[in-house]
């Protein structure tokens, strides 16, 4: 169907106004080779080296050869082509803006009309198509290079501490598991804990019937001695530690310190002084409220003794840690895909030679000024703030972390960084030239390098995306993998495999080494409060911290190194032997012989005339055997053995508190308890027994 005379015209007019105001872009605003003024060629000058680098690219050519042979084919109209004039719009919109042109005027530069030959507009066409097709190569940028291109190795790093290496220790010295640890929870510390868990237990205890017994150092120790021990012998409950039955007989608890003391100063157990944390909860809602303001002393000490005591080498590695808990409270993350999903979750830099944890904070959610470079950006900044940390450090990072604009700011500060990319991030190549295919075979590898940044794709399973600073594309490098044959047949066969990639497997584990060493024996436990549960971390730390550094100075010493068990119990048994006594001994081994009690050579006459009689008691030469105490429940039947503890109570003769035993020979109603020990202040009182 052929268009009308008139509809002819219309589209004649509607050409010309296209070229004329297309023709005065190329006169004033067009800019050669593809280049746009103003951000674009900031952007351009951002992503590669340098503008010589950009200006010896062979791209020219190639957009001038497809400009060529776009000119030599026929022109068409955008009404019968509406694939081409879709494509060629967004061009069109922008051009027209910049002209401007209205009906019945003139463009400003060539002083046409509307009504110009027809000749002159097709002249004007080519550079229409021109400048769309060179702005499409700008977008697709660069092409991915194969493995059999060459590529430039970058300058290694060299590696520059500004301490040395290792534990910052003694290096001749003999460090005990207690001297280690005592180095994370220092005297400072301790008194710390004491000072506001008596702070808080005191206010908690007024008006109640028990009155607060302060805690002391010895006290505080003794304390977590037997949360380390509860790591080892996990139970399902805190009072199944102190049970007497054939399940449940654990001597070792009861001679450290009583259950009921136990629990009362975990109930207490603070942090920071009440009186502070008062006055940050009238901050609530603003600017100046602290959200970790219950455990700020303590976080801000360990902090500062994991980054004093060790250096870290050359590989260092970041990534998060989940720290279980379900407390209801506005920072608790959840996380898909880590096995502990629900908890607090923190940013940790660890060795990735050893595990050892350098630095980490609690994420709380976006607070202070933030870069506006994203959250893992300033998590990364943040953890890297260490002072006397030195040059020369090989930073491994996965895909939440890992950005073009990272690594370049990193590599301002002198640390080469390597991590896993995703490919939506801002400056990762958008080009899909010379692209890894959809069915490729394992191995298959691309890269593409823009100045000092190196990403490359490799298919294993599927396909990996890594950026880099510090490697070249390939180094002839060979990894075993298992492939399917024609013939269906698994077998090993070696695959390429980039450098990059092997490096990044071998020293990323850096925070998992940590977090596997921390859950072995695992001390936390469940809590009602959610400042409990970072204490019972910060307890994991820097004992997994002092741990290594035994390893560590066991190395440079050539001595035997301890197992982790073997560190704790040493520990455990230290911290046990500098403790509070408890009032009464632990479980004896009942199956050696008791000790009688003695009765002290004295006249009868010295007996107080209000004493009970004792038949042992006339007889001054005899010793005082005889005095038991018994239970009153021995004496009845049909008992639960839930109330078998509480049945038959009477009151004592001393306290006047309900007690269920009595002496089996004086007949009366004494305490005894790992509180009151009435039983043998009674007959001590009375001269009866020493």
């Amino acid at each position: 169907m052929f268009l009308s005379e008139s509809d002819d015209e219309l589209e004649e007019l509607h050409s010309d106004l296209d070229s004329e105001s297309e023709c005065s872009l190329d006169e004033e605003e067009y800019v050669p080779r593809g280049l746009a003024r103003g951000s674009d060629q900031d952007d351009f000058s951002d992503e590669d080296s340098s503008d010589e680098e950009w200006a010896s690219k062979p791209k020219r050519k190639v957009s001038r050869k497809r400009c060529c042979s776009v000119s030599a084919s026929p022109v068409s109209s955008p009404l019968k082509s509406p694939s081409r004039k879709q494509e060629v719009s967004p061009c069109r919109k922008k051009l027209r803006y910049a002209s401007t042109p209205k009906k019945d005027t003139s463009t400003p530069n060539s002083g046409k009309t509307l009504s110009s030959p027809r000749g002159k507009n097709k002249s004007c066409k080519p550079a229409e198509k021109k400048v769309v097709i060179e702005e499409e190569d700008d977008v697709d940028g660069d092409r991915w290079c194969n493995i059999d291109e060459e590529d430039v190795e970058p300058l290694q790093p060299r590696f520059r501490p500004d301490r040395d290496v290792g534990p910052q220790l003694n290096r001749t010295a003999n460090y005990t598991p207690l001297e280690l640890f005592q180095l994370f929870f220092s005297m400072t510390v301790i008194n710390t804990l004491v000072k506001n868990t008596n702070a808080y237990g005191k206010n908690k205890y007024q008006g109640q019937k028990e009155s607060w017994v302060p805690v002391t150092t010895a006290d505080m120790y003794s304390f977590i001695c037997l949360v380390l021990y509860m790591g080892i012998v996990p139970l399902k409950t805190l009072k199944e530690f102190w049970r007497g039955s054939k399940l449940f007989s654990l001597p070792f608890p009861a001679s450290v310190m009583p259950c009921r003391r136990f629990l009362a100063i975990s109930r207490s157990l603070h942090m920071n002084d009440p009186a502070v944390e008062m006055a940050n909860e009238q901050k609530k809602g603003t600017s100046g409220y602290d959200r970790l303001c219950k455990i700020k002393p303590l976080y801000g000490q360990i902090l500062e003794a994991c980054y004093t005591f060790f250096h870290p080498y050359q590989h260092i590695s970041i990534d998060e840690r989940m720290v279980a808990s379900k407390a209801r409270i506005s920072f608790k993350q959840y996380i898909k895909s880590k096995p502990t999903k629900w908890g607090f979750k923190l940013f940790v830099l660890a060795d990735s030679s050893c595990g050892y944890t350098l630095n980490f904070f609690v994420y709380v959610g976006r607070e202070g000024v933030s870069s506006g470079k994203g959250v893992s950006y300033d998590a990364v900044m943040r953890l890297l703030k260490i002072p006397f940390l030195g040059k020369g450090y090989k930073l491994y990072t996965d895909n939440f972390y890992t950005s073009p604009t990272l690594s370049l700011d990193l590599l301002q500060r002198k640390i080469w960084c390597v991590g896993t990319l995703r490919s939506n991030v801002a400056g990762y190549p958008r080009t899909k030239r010379n692209a890894m295919p959809e069915k490729t075979p394992r191995g298959t590898l691309r890269w593409i390098r823009k100045g000092r940044l190196l990403f490359v794709k490799w298919l294993d399973t599927r396909e990996v995306t890594m950026c880099s600073t510090l490697h070249k594309a390939y180094s002839n490098e060979m990894v075993k993998r298992k492939v399917k044959d024609a013939d269906g047949q698994w077998r090993v066969k070696e695959v390429p495999v980039p450098g990059c990639i092997k490096d990044y497997n071998q020293h990323m584990g850096g925070v998992d080494l940590s977090d596997a060493l921390i859950s072995y024996y695992n001390v936390l436990h469940k809590t009602h409060k959610w400042y409990k549960t970072l204490f019972y971390h910060f307890v994991d730390i820097a004992t997994v911290n002092a741990f290594i550094l035994h390893k560590g100075m066991c190395k440079l010493q050539n001595r035997p190194m301890l197992k982790q068990k073997n560190f704790r119990e040493q520990l455990i048994v230290a911290l046990a032997e500098i403790g509070s006594t408890p009032r009464r001994s632990g479980p004896q081994n009942f199956m050696l012989p008791a000790s009688p009690f003695k009765v002290p050579p004295a006249s009868p006459s010295i007996v107080p005339a209000n004493a009970a009689p004792c038949p042992s008691a006339e007889l001054p030469d005899a010793p005082g055997v005889g005095h038991l105490p018994a239970y009153f429940v021995e004496q009845m039947t049909n008992v639960a053995p839930k109330d078998r503890a509480t049945a038959g109570r009477r009151a004592c003769v001393v306290c006047k508190r309900k007690s269920p035993v009595y002496c089996s020979t004086c007949q009366k109603t004494l305490c005894f308890t790992t509180l009151r020990n009435c039983y043998s202040e009674w007959h001590r009182d009375n001269r009866i027994c020493v």
